[in-house]
């Protein structure tokens, strides 16, 4: 029998049209005759689907009518169940709808790049692509990733971080903190959303104000980063495990304004039907040789010291004055599954997910030889229990 992929999409996040955009092309990618495919639409609500109809993105035009054709589905938290389930059983027949061998999630942004979801899969126990829970939360926080990766001797921007609580009671301790250590221009971020949402750049106190009252209503967390102005974006995918991975050619992304907007990386000129790989860019990036290697080194360093697994997409930033380079963040669910990019490095799309399939795999087999309970029972010893009530 073939091995069933299941593909989760959608999603409570600001990202979710490009999260079916992704999963449509990755989807379409996958080899037939060697793997079924299972939709699983998760939609903004939090409802989970399956059906035919999900594979045409077109039929998203009308969310009401592509539910109507679908089937309500969920997953039991039950390690070693695999199965969908319907939410409405048929008053005949069972109520599993199909069973997945193998899931590859594509949600990206808030719940389902940050680890809430990895963190599903992993109580159910099933084989899945991309980053684990933990390595899903340090790479989607802005201000964990930067802290992490300081730690381990590799670049990133001076920076100020704070939650909205903070802002609220110590806002003027904090801008001038933010003018002392930083001073003028400065980005303002959300610290766990991707795609530029919520992005702001400022030139004085008063742009800052506007820039961090945006950020904090998406996110309880703010970053306040140094900004490089004369600055040039470079792209580096990743993919394999911490221990054993390779990196992709370089891209550079073509912005229009001080920042790569949402609107430069998904709706370059294609009313945002194409994904990632419809921006505007220039693969491979033309850079000299010691950059380019520099650069790919680094991408790697990211994907190893977050402990990543699957593809991944490294975002950098070159000072075009100095040459400094810095790790901007890292995409751990990156737009399109950076497929482009591995395809100009010599990895046709069909074989990427079949890379991401045997990794799936290939974790599932190392981790069910990890020791994660004892058989013995404490309670059959007799005698007291320490820190309980003995009777």
């Amino acid at each position: 029998m073939k091995t069933n992929i299941g593909v989760f999409f959608g999603g409570r996040s600001t990202e979710h049209e490009i999260s079916v955009i992704s999963a449509s092309q990755a989807m379409h990618a996958i080899n037939r005759d060697r793997f079924d495919v299972t939709p699983i639409y998760i939609t903004k609500q939090g409802h989970w689907y399956t059906g035919d109809a999900l594979f045409d993105v077109a039929n998203y035009r009308d969310i009401p009518s592509l539910l109507a054709r679908c089937r309500e589905v969920y997953m039991r938290p039950v390690f070693g169940d695999y199965n969908l389930y319907a939410v409405r059983k048929s008053m005949f027949g069972s109520d599993k709808v199909a069973t997945l061998d193998v899931v590859i999630p594509v949600l990206h942004g808030s719940n389902g790049e940050d680890g809430i979801f990895e963190g599903v899969l992993e109580t159910i126990g099933i084989p899945f692509a991309g980053c684990d829970t933990l390595s899903s939360a340090n790479g989607m926080d802005k201000i964990t990733m930067k802290m992490i990766l300081k730690a381990n001797d590799i670049p990133v921007v001076d920076y100020v971080w704070f939650t909205d609580k903070q802002w609220f009671a110590q806002r003027d301790q904090l801008i001038g903190r933010i003018e002392t250590e930083l001073g003028y221009p400065v980005i303002v971020k959300p610290a766990n959303l991707g795609s530029s949402v919520g992005i702001g750049r400022a030139s004085d106190r008063e742009e800052l104000v506007a820039c961090v009252e945006t950020a904090e209503k998406y996110s309880t967390r703010i970053i306040v980063e140094d900004m490089v102005e004369n600055l040039q974006e470079i792209n580096c995918s990743v993919l394999g495990d911490c221990d054993d991975y390779v990196t992709s050619v370089l891209e550079e992304p073509i912005k229009t304004g001080d920042f790569l907007s949402y609107e430069d990386k998904y709706m370059g000129g294609t009313k945002g039907t194409k994904g990632m790989q419809a921006s505007q860019k220039r693969i491979p990036a033309e850079l000299p040789e010691d950059e380019t290697r520099r650069i790919q080194f680094l991408a790697g360093e990211t994907f190893r010291v977050l402990s990543c697994h699957g593809v991944s997409r490294v975002d950098v930033i070159v000072d075009r004055k100095t040459r400094d380079i810095y790790v901007n963040e890292i995409n751990t669910i990156p737009g399109s599954l950076s497929f482009y990019l591995w395809e100009a490095t010599g990895v046709k799309f069909d074989k990427l997910m079949e890379r991401l399939v045997a990794l799936a795999l290939k974790r599932n087999r190392e981790r069910s030889m990890k020791t994660v309970s004892y058989d013995q029972n404490i309670f059959s010893l007799g005698g007291g229990v320490k820190g309980g009530i003995k009777k």
